[in-house]
């Protein structure tokens, strides 16, 4: 059964926002108070965390599609939809954030550290928030925007201080669980250790972290046996120890041929030269080990390497070991560049930029049509609902505001020319009329409402409230 995993893909949604509500505030003997729909809440956000106390990826190659909530749809007498329920993924420390084609969007390290990687849409205005001197009484409202959704590459990098390197059954998992209180597996065949192991060590007021990294043989950064899969564990380590089996059964094999192998394999997998080695001859405790470590020794120091002997057995060397590991883990922060505070960078916008390009474009029929993009009309466009003449309406102002209508005068454009919005599947295509408003000849003044402006209509109302008030007071004198 598998209980580690450090590679994901992940699909991830954030909430859609609720819908505008249309209402007309009503009371007694105020029938037609004005509008007071209110705004639809807010979708709930995708957000990463990441949490020391998460190892692994499993939940999610397990569940990949998470979703959080949708915004409710606003509610009559100017109260606001809830929102949506925002989402929480905790993923290991040292996680890498990619899309799908390979670009890094974050490299989360460092506990509690939070990233949004999927917003809810936001909630679409009610009619009270549309309503101005022009359009007192609007007979729509906006739709809720729908909330990003990505498909995305997790990717699990260890942050450990030291890792382990060397040939399978090298005895680095022993070496681990003798150097901190780490119990990974340990047995006398190839490949036991299947994933990472991280151990704490700790070295007089110095505490650091070693990764015990699945063996690696030749062909290792080329896919063969685990090494491929786990060598990305080792790419933030401060320094390498090549575990050395100095008393191996294989007559082709001793340290120094096994040493060039490893150094080739990271050679080819790249990135990993500038981390200082040591080297560990271990299971010196044997009789053939001791004097495999006495006949390779002073070749591995006269190549420029420290050498430690040891056993993770007896513990004989550990010390010595420990102590050369902490030095360089010291010396790795202090060169640590120093993290600067964050500064928010502000680009203002061009004062002239007009928000959307216009190109011309053919549709599924090879007839010629103009296709307008851009955030602002194609985000108007999702919050618009086209079973609604006057909400039709409001996108063709909101539209001409920025100067649509006037670019498509100047590309050429006619009166009944297919104009398109937007070039995904949600595009929406309409024949355009300039200078022409929806709904005009049915509604009046688009957001008008006949009731309230008719002066005779409104005196009429009140000659009728008065006229009931009146009977009511008879009834009650009876």
């Amino acid at each position: 059964m598998t209980t580690f995993v450090d590679e994901v893909i992940l699909h991830v949604s954030g909430g859609n926002g609720g819908n505008g509500c249309v209402s007309v505030h009503r009371e007694k003997f105020k029938p037609l108070g004005g509008p007071d729909g209110g705004t639809g809440g807010r979708g709930g956000d995708v957000i990463l965390v990441v949490d020391g106390n998460t190892t692994t990826l499993l939940d999610y190659h397990h569940a990949p599609h998470r979703r959080a909530t949708n915004g409710r749809q606003g509610y009559g007498g100017w109260r606001d939809g809830p929102s949506g329920d925002d989402i929480t993924l905790s993923i290991p420390n040292g996680t890498v954030v990619q899309d799908m084609e390979g670009n890094v969007i974050i490299d989360m390290v460092g506990l509690g550290t939070r990233y949004v990687i999927a917003q809810g849409g936001r909630g679409g205005l009610g009619n009270a928030g549309l309503a101005s001197s022009r359009r007192r009484a609007p007979g729509f409202a906006l739709l809720g925007e729908p909330g990003d959704a990505k498909s995305i590459r997790l990717i699990l990098k260890s942050v450990a201080d030291i890792a382990l390197v060397g040939y399978p059954s090298a005895g680095k998992s022993s070496l681990v669980a003798a150097l901190s209180a780490a119990r990974p597996k340990i047995a006398d065949y190839p490949f036991t250790t299947l994933v990472p192991n991280l151990g704490v060590v700790q070295a007089d007021a110095n505490r650091f972290t070693v990764a015990d990294v699945p063996g690696l043989i030749p062909g290792a950064s080329q896919g063969k046996g685990l090494g491929l899969e786990f060598l990305r564990h080792v790419e933030r380590c401060a320094a390498l120890v090549h575990v050395l089996d100095c008393a191996t059964l294989e007559n082709d094999r001793d340290p120094v041929t096994d040493l060039a192998m490893i150094e080739k394999e990271l050679d080819a997998y790249g990135g990993l030269n500038d981390r200082p080695r040591i080297i560990a001859l271990n299971k010196i405790d044997l009789p053939d080990g001791r004097a495999m470590s006495d006949m390779v020794i002073e070749q591995l120091k006269e190549a420029g390497y420290e050498v430690y002997p040891i056993s993770a057995a007896s513990r004989e060397g550990l010390r010595e070991l420990t102590y050369a590991m902490s030095r360089l883990v010291e010396q790795a922060r202090a060169d640590a560049p120093v993290e600067e505070a964050t500064r928010i960078v502000i680009r203002p916008r061009a004062f002239n930029n007009s928000g959307f390009t216009l190109e011309n474009g053919r549709n599924e029929d090879g007839d010629e049509i103009f296709i307008v993009r851009g955030e602002k009309p194609e985000r108007w466009m999702r919050q618009t609902d086209f079973n609604n003449a006057e909400a039709i309406g409001y996108l063709a102002d909101r539209l001409a505001t920025i100067g649509v209508e006037k670019a498509l005068f100047a590309k050429g454009a006619k009166p009944g020319d297919e104009v398109q919005i937007g070039i995904d599947e949600d595009a929406v295509a309409f024949d355009w009329e300039p200078s022409i408003e929806a709904g005009a000849e049915l509604l009046g003044p688009r957001g008008a409402d006949a009731r309230i402006d008719d002066a005779d209509y409104i005196r009429s109302l009140s000659v009728r409230v008065e006229s009931e008030i009146a009977e009511e007071s008879e009834e009650d004198d009876e």
